[in-house]
């Protein structure tokens, strides 16, 4: 089988958006991970004052704030998991055309199968980031 250049420039065209897409997963990653370093800087301080504090007032208020951080810290964890997760799935999807278009073969329904997992990767990342908001203005 012998792999022509218009097949390969057309596997090129059809990587494009992809790639694209990959970009702006990699942007909400840094966001997220920004996020997280600020969450576990503001946990490390709850913590240092959880020691230096003797009022059982502020010694609650502070316990309770330390909670809602641990929580946001996990639900920023799972929304990087989930945007990895997604971007991986992109990752194979732009293999997947490279390999049907340089090998000749039929994969077009498992790259419509790994399209689909990476959007609704995406979408569980933003619901959970959405869901990190919230518990930051509580």
């Amino acid at each position: 089988m012998e792999t022509h250049i218009a097949d390969i420039a057309y596997a090129i065209q059809l990587a494009v958006a992809p790639v694209f897409l990959l970009t702006a997963i990699a942007t909400l990653i840094n966001v997220l991970n920004a996020r997280l370093s600020r969450s576990i800087d503001r946990r490390r301080a709850i913590d240092k004052l959880l020691i230096e504090h003797v009022d059982a007032v502020a010694v609650a208020a502070l316990r309770d704030e330390r909670v809602v951080h641990v929580h946001r810290l996990r639900v920023i964890y799972l929304a990087i998991l989930s945007s990895v997760f997604s971007a991986l799935m992109i990752c194979l999807v732009v293999v997947g055309a490279f390999v049907g278009a340089l090998m000749a073969i039929e994969v077009s329904r498992v790259i419509a199968v790994l399209f689909i997992l990476a959007m609704v990767g995406m979408v569980v990342s933003l619901m959970l980031f959405l869901r990190e908001v919230f518990l930051m203005l509580k």
